[in-house]
Parts: structure tokens; C-alpha cells; sequence
């Protein structure tokens, strides 16, 4: 049987961006074929010129919110073998790291693949359609490789940035992680071009792009940072790394470098609009101008960066600046969980926290999971309900209890004030991947079992 190719969505109270802010289009209706969005119309009107085509599926929306498929722009899939470990839940980054290293250094092509599949599970019943994955960990000795995640991806359905990070610099030339779980920089630079070559997709709407992803100035060498970005240039790709997460990092970089690390990157040509950053939370001034100016993307993780104690990102300075912020949820060790809607609400009440009940609206929070992710990973086709987008669309029910009153007073009010459950229904580029509140084409108790077992067997 063929893929549903054309679907019109009828009577939808659809959010989405219109000249620069959020609207809510009520009784709307969207008319997807091909995998793009080619109208969005009043359900009770005139249709747009072509929509009076046959349809492969009609879906009622009439009981549903329906927002763009969500955009995570940093994560770990891999680190859901190690959420909730007891011995890192109360500890900073450096010593979290140090202790992880040791459980992550036996990790296998099939743990990262399962472990990739559980997260993608559930960012999809978040409604989050895109996400990038900076996956950095090659064991010597390991079977794993890039084409764990990509796997896991395109069994579940999401758009994926799957970025090929890499660590070189271990313990013995002072950096942090154990020399067993770094790289010779010569092998990370011919696996990079592999996976350019054979997987990554620069074509409007593709699903899976490559990223090069170094991954901390406490990891890599100056001269693996400067090769990985012009190749990655070569091949049109983004490079990505974590920056200015925490005091211990900058110190590092102090004593290291001479420079904060912000400023160390700049210097070694690393801002650019072809690059976006994790984190970003202790940033001076200059280095917020800066970072708007060269037009760095910068991926915002406040669950992370509490469950840390690294401190609040600067985003309404970041925001004023002109800078492109985009959301993230960081690793699943590091936030332990996965929905990017909760996300939105927490970055807002942490702006909130650090700067007045007026530091970041509603409507901000919603674009930094849309259109800003969509912006930091180069990606116009994506974050927004209209014609010419690629049709990531998250639906969730209006008569869900969590939303109950709100969304009578205000749907997008209610889908970031309000503590949201699981989208009812979420497509990718066209390709139903979540329906009744439940992942399509994967038992997901099967799944989860044998992922326990992984788990249970790797301590």
C-alpha cells in the first residue's frame, strides 16, 4: 500500500506565525501533499486554487490544537542509557562528565540505537518533529558509529541533524575525558567525510543532514576545530560545539587558552552564520553582541542548565541583541526527560526568574521552539504552519483536561502555560509518525523492555 501522499487537516485551531508574531487561525484547515504544506485556509470558506483535489486522508480537527512540529536543536539520544543515574543526580557538569565517562566508555552499536529510539520517542509524543543529535562518543575499541542514530531516526520518522561529534584530546594531554573514549584526529576527520558523503541531505525538507560536531573546548584540538568546520564547509553542512556552559569551563579556558571561551572560539573562527552553539549561559556584553553580529545560532537548554546548577542563559539579552535562540533539551542524563513543549514553558519561567514577570512572553517562548530552532539549524522550510513549509505539524487535544478553561481564553496561552501531555497526533514531512497519542510502527513495549535490559546489563 502507497504512502499517504496528499491530507487535508479540516477545522483546526491552528497557531502559527504571521508577520513577525504568533496567530491563532480558528476553523482553519491545511492542505499538505508531498510531504510540504501547499495551503492553509478557513475550513467554512472558499478553498484555495487546487485544494478541490482528491485527498488521500481527511483528518477532523475540530477537538484539536495544531501547531508546527516542534525543533530541538541540541541533544544526546544516546545518554538515555544513564537518565536518573543516582551517582550524578546531585553533581556539576565536570564531575557528572567524569563519572559518565566510565559507564559510557562500553557502549555498543545497539545500545546507541536503542537508546536513540527511546528518546525519539519521546521528543515525537512531544510533538517535536526536528531535532539535532550531538553524538561525540566513539570508544576505542566500540562497534558504534554515526549510523546508530541516523538508524534510529528513520525508524521512528523524525528530521534529524545527526551531528558527528568527536573528542581528541583525553586525560594524558589535559582534557577531561579518559583516553579510551577519544580519537585519533586523522580517523574522526576521514569518518566525517564518510558520513557527509553518504548521508547528508542539504535539499529542502531533507530528513537527515549531517553536522560536524567538536565537542568542548575541554575535548579537541584548535586544529580539529579549524579542519572540521572548513570541512564542513566543503560540503555545505553546519558545525556545532558546547560554549560557555560553565564557570569551570571558563576557567579551563582561561588557564588554557588566555581567553574566555567564547573569545577563544572567535578567534579561531568559529561565529559564524554556518554554526551554532550549546548552551551559551555565562556570556559577557561583547560576547552576546558578538554573537548576534556574526549571526551564531545559539541552542538554549534550561532543564539542563538547572539540573546542573550551570546557572541561566542570558536569552532576553540574546533576544534583544538580535541573536538567533533556538530551544533544546540537552542529553537525557542531563534532563531526563524529553518533551520540548515543557521546555518552552521552563525557559520562559527562567528568563522570568531572572529578570521580572515581563523578561520572556508566551509568544516568545513558542517561536524559540519553532521558528527560532528552525533558524539556528539554517532550516526556513521549517517552525511554521504555511505554504511553501515542510509539513511537520503536532496536534493536541483542546479537551485534554491539562488544557481545560485555558484554552478558551487563549489556545497558545494554554499550550505553554499549561502543563501539556502527549500530542494526539504528530506528522513528519507528511508521514503520520505519532496517532492516539502513540508511536506508529513501533511496539513501543517491546522496545522498552529490551531497552531496560540494556540498561539493567550494562551496570
Amino acid at each position: 500500500m502507497r504512502n499517504i501522499m496528499r491530507i487535508r487537516i479540516e477545522h483546526g485551531t491552528v497557531i502559527a506565525h504571521r508577520g513577525g508574531g504568533a496567530v491563532v487561525l480558528q476553523d482553519h484547515s491545511v492542505l499538505i501533499d508531498d510531504g510540504m504544506i501547499v495551503g492553509v485556509f478557513p475550513s467554512g470558506g472558499a478553498e484555495a486554487p487546487g485544494t478541490d483535489r482528491d485527498v488521500d486522508d481527511v483528518i477532523d480537527a475540530s477537538r484539536h490544537l495544531v501547531v508546527p512540529g516542534l525543533i530541538n536543536t541540541h541533544h544526546h539520544l544516546y545518554q538515555s542509557l544513564t537518565r536518573g543515574l543516582k551517582c550524578v543526580q546531585d553533581v556539576g557538569l565536570f564531575a557528572w562528565l567524569t563519572a559518565l565517562y566510565q559507564r559510557w566508555r562500553t557502549i555498543d552499536y545497539e545500545a546507541v540505537k536503542a537508546a536513540a529510539q527511546i528518546s525519539i520517542a519521546e521528543l515525537l509524543l512531544s510533538g517535536c518533529t526536528t531535532t539535532s543529535d550531538h553524538f561525540y562518543l566513539f570508544p576505542q575499541g566500540s562497534d558504534v558509529r554515526i549510523e546508530a542514530v541516523i538508524e534510529a531516526a528513520a525508524s521512528l520518522g523524525i528530521r534529524i541533524h545527526a551531528c558527528r561529534g568527536s573528542m581528541s584530546v583525553g586525560e594524558s594531554r589535559g582534557g577531561l575525558p579518559p583516553d579510551s573514549c577519544v580519537q585519533e584526529e586523522s580517523v574522526i576527520l576521514k569518518d566525517c567525510r564518510d558520513a557527509l558523503e553518504q548521508f547528508h541531505n542539504a535539499g529542502v525538507g531533507s530528513m537527515v543532514r549531517i553536522d560536524l560536531a567538536p565537542c568542548s573546548p575541554f575535548s579537541v584540538s584548535v586544529e580539529l576545530l579549524r579542519d572540521t568546520l572548513l570541512l564542513a564547509r566543503e560540503h555545505g553542512a553546519l558545525s556545532h560545539t558546547h560554549v560557555a556552559e560553565t564557570l569551570d569551563e571558563e576557567r579551563y579556558c582561561l588557564d588554557e587558552f588566555g581567553v574566555r571561551p567564547v573569545e577563544w572560539l572567535d578567534k579561531i573562527g568559529w561565529l559564524a552564520p554556518d554554526v551554532y552553539l550549546a548552551h551559551c549561559v555565562h556570556l559577557n556584553d561583547a560576547e552576546i553582541a558578538r554573537l548576534a553580529a556574526t549571526e551564531t545560532g545559539v541552542a538554549h537548554c534550561p532543564c539542563s542548565n538547572m539540573r546542573l546548577g550551570s546557572g541561566i542563559a542570558p536569552v532576553r539579552r540574546l533576544l534583544e541583541a538580535g541573536a538567533k535562540v533556538g530551544l533544546a533539551l540537552d542529553g537525557s542524563s542531563s534532563n531526563d526527560g524529553g518533551h520540548l513543549l515543557g521546555e518552552a514553558r521552563q525557559a520562559m519561567l527562567l528568563q522570568r526568574v531572572l529578570g521580572g514577570a515581563d523578561a520572556m512572553t508566551v509568544e516568545q517562548a513558542f517561536q524559540m521552539a519553532t521558528l527560532g530552532g528552525a533558524a539556528v539549524l539554517n532550516r526556513p522550510e521549517l517552525g511554521n504552519i504555511e505554504a511553501g513549509c515542510a509539513a511537520d505539524i503536532a496536534m493536541f487535544r483542546r479537551d485534554d483536561v491539562a488544557l481545560a478553561g485555558a484554552v478558551e481564553q487563549d489556545p497558545l496561552g494554554a499550550m505553554i502555560l499549561c502543563h501539556v501531555g502527549r500530542a494526539d497526533r504528530v506528522i513528519a514531512h507528511g508521514q503520520t509518525v505519532v496517532k492516539d497519542g502513540e508511536i506508529v510502527g513501533v511496539d513501543m513495549p517491546s522496545l522498552i523492555e529490551r531497552f531496560n535490559g540494556i540498561v539493567r546489563n550494562s551496570e
